[in-house]
């Protein structure tokens, strides 16, 4: 059995530069072929990629930089103060300027659009593979690189035309844990509390892994009396940082209290537990259960300042949210609900390889001594975390991804070895069969799937991708007179992104006072619909009747408007606009 022992490498070399940029080119040329259709159509991911471009072109277009409301969505009473972070538009913003002189705004667009999310595929494997190469070896940062490539999950936030926050928040993680490997415990623990505090200025979802990462630290000081700095600095570098990334991209304008990001609330959490941290530094030594009591204390004093400045978050970002609201919206995120509401191959996907990672993190403890040993330990600590979060929201599966792909990087070369060494051509076969469905758990599936007809598909229907056609109908749009537009809360961005129109409202849920008033008014009478788009004074309604949310509006009000709509039978109050294309989007202007 080999042993590994004390091995940190320098931070960076020539040579592990070399092996990432090389696993950097090909992935990118790889996610570039087969994104290539969705590139050339402009078919973003997600509403919230289109939307996040809208809010950078606003910023571009003179918006001011601590103004990060949607001015267009729900004009009427103001506009939708969103919860998004500025980090995020700045890489965005200046690909863009630097380019719209030299090719024009839509084709600098285009490659922002490219190029920032493989920028952060990049700095994501730099990452990871940093931590292979460090305290495995080379050619297990290869691998380590090549799991992340095979993460589903991980892929589907990083590839191109995803530029949304979530890739992001992965290299934020990735940052925190190769801080947990410095020499040094102070400049190590600012490090990682300075990397979770850029990741929850991005997203307060992170939250309950950072968490768990400042947990670890903690462990550290009760496992040796001498790593006490390492909790003091992460705890000093959360505080200190979330205060900096607050000044920096909200402001100090409005101190209003917000569940859903970073508020005075979770600075004054954040602070409390910092000096709590340092104070109970200064007493040691301390008895062990002291010890133990002290950092339970941190704890608990941390959450109850948050909840005496902030009681209605003691629910979460999304306990206030309109019974409505949360019925066809937010239970409807399929990114947001559980891996056991997901279909069958993505649960493989989220849930096998961060198990088998979890399991050679394990193995690589046992097989490690001193600093090593108990790096491995927390990192298994970290990883088993990330999937117990990834069971209960399904999209931090691309963070369990990649955080596996270091230890799973080490199995790869593990398996590859012993393959090598069976003379059996059918052991041999067994075992890279075993290695292909650890980072690709899916397969099996994926290939019965492509056996079966399509005819013999459960009901006998396949699931339709939509062929709304808004971006050939832009132009169309564009020449009618500005006005408001009642339209599903899923297509909202696009309408947004492609005219200059404005909408009730889209699937964010700070605007939720005016996305009930879109749902109501589709699950409502025909008459109620006239009533409230009369009193907003609403210009238009937009419809793509093949998508799924309109099928549930139908679903829920059989004889509600949307329902009338979708069966053709318009009330006379409204007008239909021509439109090109099959009938996949439908315009009507109302008579007012």
């Amino acid at each position: 059995m080999t042993l590994f022992v004390e091995r940190r490498r320098p931070a960076l070399t020539p040579d592990l530069l070399l092996r990432v940029a090389l696993a950097w080119a090909m992935i990118a040329a790889l996610l570039l072929v087969t994104n290539l259709q969705a590139i050339l159509a402009y078919h973003f991911p997600d509403p919230d990629d289109t939307l996040r471009l809208v809010q950078v072109r606003d910023l571009i277009a003179g918006q001011a930089w601590f103004d990060l409301t949607q001015h267009r969505i729900d004009a009427v009473n103001g506009g939708v103060p969103m919860h998004w972070s500025r980090l995020v538009d700045l890489p965005l913003a200046g690909v863009i300027l630097a380019l719209r002189g030299l090719i024009g705004q839509h084709a600098a667009e285009t490659v922002a659009l490219i190029f920032v999310p493989l920028l952060t595929f990049g700095c994501a494997l730099l990452l990871a593979g940093r931590i292979a190469w460090r305290v495995i070896g080379d050619e297990a940062a290869g691998f380590a690189c090549l799991a992340m490539a095979l993460s589903v999950p991980l892929v589907q936030q990083l590839r191109p035309m995803r530029i949304d926050h979530h890739g992001w928040q992965i290299v934020c993680v990735l940052a925190a844990m190769n801080a947990l490997m410095s020499r040094s415990p102070r400049f190590g623990g600012w490090v990682t509390g300075v990397a979770l505090a850029a990741g929850l200025s991005i997203s307060i979802e992170g939250l309950p892994l950072a968490a768990a990462i400042c947990g670890v630290t903690a462990l550290r000081w009760l496992r040796d009396r001498h790593d006490a700095v390492w909790f003091t600095a992460t705890m000093q570098g959360l505080a200190v940082g979330s205060l900096g990334f607050f000044a920096a991209t909200r402001g100090f304008g409005s101190l209003a209290e917000h569940c859903d990001a970073i508020s005075p609330a979770h600075l004054a959490c954040f602070g409390v537990a910092a000096l709590a941290a340092t104070g109970l530094a200064r007493l040691e030594p301390l008895p062990r259960f002291a010890l133990v009591a002290g950092l339970a204390a941190i704890a608990a004093v941390g959450a109850a300042t948050m909840l005496s400045f902030a009681p209605q978050c003691s629910g979460g970002a999304f306990a206030q949210l309109d019974p409505l609201v949360a019925r066809f919206w937010y239970d409807g995120v399929g990114e947001g609900l559980p891996v056991w509401h997901q279909e069958a191959g993505l649960a493989l996907q989220i849930v096998i390889p961060p198990l088998i990672g979890l399991l050679a993190c394990i193995r690589l403890a046992g097989r490690s001594s001193d600093w090593l040993r108990r790096f491995w330990q927390d990192y298994a600590l970290v990883l088993a975390a990330s999937l117990l979060i990834a069971l209960f929201v399904s999209r931090a599966g691309a963070i369990a991804g990649a955080l596996a792909a270091v230890p799973l990087g080490w199995q790869v070369r593990e398996w590859l070895r012993s393959a090598r060494m069976l003379r059996r051509p059918g052991k041999r076969a067994l075992v890279l069969a075993g290695m292909a469905l650890a980072l690709l758990p899916a397969m099996p599936i994926t290939l019965l799937t492509l056996a079966i007809p399509a005819q013999a598909a459960i009901g006998g229907a396949q699931p339709r991708v939509s062929s709304c056609a808004i971006p050939a109908n832009a132009a169309m749009l564009k020449k009618l007179p500005k006005g408001e537009i009642l339209a599903p809360l899923d297509i909202g961005p696009q309408l947004l992104y492609e005219t200059q129109h404005t909408v009730i409202a889209t699937g964010h849920h700070r605007g939720q006072s005016a996305m009930r008033t879109v749902i109501g008014t589709f699950t409502g009478s025909t008459d109620a619909a006239h009533v409230t788009l009369a009193e907003r004074g609403t210009s238009y309604i937009v419809l793509c009747p093949d998508l799924a949310e309109p099928a549930r509006y139908r679903t829920a009000a059989p004889v509600g408007f949307m329902a009338q709509m979708l069966a053709h039978r318009a009330p006379s109050w409204l007008e239909p606009v021509q439109v090109a294309g099959d009938g996949s989007l439908e315009v009507w202007r109302i008579r007012h």
